[in-house]
């Protein structure tokens, strides 16, 4: 574990924002545990997120997401939220108190490209509402919840590793990560 970094990182961002991928890197270049929220509601649930949401609504998917992120218990972890845990103000005030929030924010038109499977990927969208409109709503949330946000478009997975961990690990001293070193866009909150 490199001295200096937070206790728990914590990752937000939009459905194919990479926070399971990036998080994986992150936890092993840490020597961090690392815990994915989705596979916890769907071990809790015994069954897909997907059919979370087909089966019981909309209400019972992010209520089982708040009870299961409000009993994390996080010690040198990076989790992977979903990305609707931006919905739930007492889940993000437990993120924030057990870690420090990343938010991996990419441009609309690379998520596109990315999630090719809205239907059965488990997204907590409203009837009739595009992709966009998700990422319109959602975006000021993460956003407005986040310590860092990291700019991740056109940015490999390791790259963007590096730069969370370069950015909150960094020993007392050493200057910050700024927009443009090693190409990633890290903007504090």
């Amino acid at each position: 574990m490199r001295r200096g970094c937070p206790d728990n990182i914590i990752l937000i961002g939009m459905p194919g924002a990479g926070k399971s991928s990036i998080g994986v890197l992150l936890a092993k270049r840490l020597g961090y545990q690392f815990v994915d929220t989705d596979l916890l509601m769907q071990g809790e649930a015994h069954c897909r997120l997907q059919q979370i949401i087909a089966h019981h609504g909309l209400a019972a998917f992010k209520e089982l997401e708040e009870r299961v992120v409000c009993r994390l218990a996080p010690h040198r972890t990076v989790v992977a939220t979903g990305g609707s845990v931006v919905y739930s103000e007492p889940a993000m005030a437990h993120l924030k108190a057990v870690g420090r929030v990343v938010y991996l924010e990419l441009p609309l038109d690379e998520l596109q490209r990315r999630v090719r499977n809205m239907d059965s990927r488990g997204l907590v969208i409203d009837p009739g509402e595009s992709f966009a409109d998700l990422y319109a709503r959602r975006t000021p949330l993460y956003r407005s919840h986040a310590g860092l946000t990291i700019a991740c478009g056109g940015h490999r997975p390791e790259e963007i590793a590096a730069a969370i961990e370069k950015s909150l690990c960094d020993a007392p001293g050493q200057a910050p990560v700024r927009p443009g070193d090693a190409g990633i866009s890290c903007n504090r909150g």
